[in-house]
């Protein structure tokens, strides 16, 4: 029994975006988006084929189109479509493959030109038109409204936005964006289906690091909805192949790897702790084992191997840092994180209030005096009264998960 509701998402400006959400969610995750002119509908079948062979289907409605939200505004400008999409992509809890007909191939290579890794899987592109010599917006959208017509679907679409979706310079941008998406991707024309067979390859789909392409033969105007069967084909054996379903494998034991990478799951922030020692010598160490204890008194806690260089100064130490790093301190981590370097040479440091050595370009400080020492196995845990605490709210934190750098995505 297939699973299907109507979901929705905010999208660019709060503009709310609707779709039909059909399969499980722990399924592999697929976003469907339609060419101007058409709705969801147009999707169909495929989302139901794609179903049917195990995949999680978002179908959405763009902005303007079917049963999303019309812009009361008229925002239907180039750059409010990239921004749905990215809106929707964050909202996601998986990173799906994107499939885009017509237009949409451009919304979506320039929705993911900056991160495209950290926002989907894959991309397939349906029937892209080329940047120059191509059918303009209003002729590709009036004539699919006209095959619709014929039985596909009914048209149902604000008129307006063929005016306002302005295409300008998007060539260059496409082109420029195209070398940064380093994941799958996937071009699918309908050979029949080109109004200008010589200009329809877009020039950008070249420059995708991982491309391959296919043509439809007989594909007709709407391949995806004339040679359903077909598509599907190509669609699924795209997937399986990039993206193959597979069900999950827990590994488990007690043995100290196990254990590293089950924590290692955990995301957390990276900090550097830094104190001084009995000469007066500024030490630190990178850590990620820290956390509020205590809002009244103020408490916090770091968690600190026994074999640390810095451990024994920091046993004795009076006072200490904790200073939380924003993402242009990866550096300043792994220097922290090395050994046999003088790690405060060639970085920017001071004295704080509190006596110990800080790092003003860091996201937030922590000046603590110390509070109480825990052992802990082959750790020990130091407890710090937070005497002053300073942050910087412009920045963004230096992530850390299954062992490498990471960095926030916002929606």
């Amino acid at each position: 029994m297939t699973i299907r509701y109507v979901r929705e998402f905010k999208g660019f400006a709060g503009i709310r975006l609707e779709s039909d959400d059909i399969g499980t969610a722990d399924d592999p995750s697929i976003i469907l988006l339609h060419g101007f002119g058409q709705t969801r509908k147009v999707w169909e079948d495929v989302a139901v084929g794609l179903e049917q062979a195990g995949r999680h289907v978002i179908n959405v409605d763009l902005r303007g189109h079917g049963g999303s939200d019309w812009s009361s505004d008229s925002r239907y400008g180039f750059d409010a479509y990239v921004e749905d999409l990215r809106a929707v992509l964050g909202q996601m809890r998986t990173r799906p493959v994107v499939v885009a007909a017509m237009h949409s191939g451009w919304i979506a290579t320039a929705a993911l030109a900056e991160d495209a890794a950290t926002l989907a899987s894959g991309l397939i592109l349906v029937d892209p038109p080329a940047e120059k010599g191509g059918q303009t917006v209003r002729a590709a959208a009036e004539t699919v409204s006209a095959s619709l017509l014929q039985g596909l679907a009914k048209p149902d679409y604000d008129t307006k936005l063929l005016d306002l979706f302005h295409v300008d310079g998007t060539g260059e941008r496409l082109s420029v964006a195209a070398p940064h998406i380093n994941i799958p991707v996937l071009l699918i024309r309908g050979a029949l289906g080109s109004v200008e067979p010589d200009t329809a390859s877009p020039a950008f789909v070249a420059a995708f690091p991982d491309v391959e392409a296919i043509d439809v033969d007989g594909g007709g105007l709407l391949v995806n909805a004339e040679r359903t069967e077909a598509f599907n084909g190509l669609l699924i054996d795209f997937l399986e192949r990039k993206q193959p379903r597979f069900i999950p494998e827990y590994r488990s034991g007690s043995d100290a790897r196990t254990l590293r990478d089950a924590m290692g799951c955990f995301a957390t922030g990276i900090t550097i702790i830094t104190a001084h020692a009995a000469d007066g010598k500024p030490i630190g160490l990178t850590a990620n084992s820290f956390t509020s204890v205590s809002l009244d008194p103020p408490l916090l806690l770091v968690c600190i191997a026994n074999n640390a260089g810095s451990a024994e100064t920091l046993r004795s130490a009076e006072s200490f840092a904790v200073n939380v790093l924003q993402i242009g301190q990866q550096p300043v981590s792994n220097l922290f994180a090395g050994k046999g370097e003088d790690r405060f040479a060639g970085t920017r440091w001071e004295v704080g209030e509190y006596g110990a050595p800080i790092l003003p370009s860091s996201l937030g400080i922590f000046e603590c005096t110390r509070n109480a020492l825990h052992e802990a196995g082959d750790h020990f845990l130091l407890v710090g009264k937070v005497e002053k605490a300073s942050f910087e709210p412009r920045r963004d934190p230096l992530l850390y998960f299954r062992g490498k750098y990471r960095r926030l995505h916002f929606t």
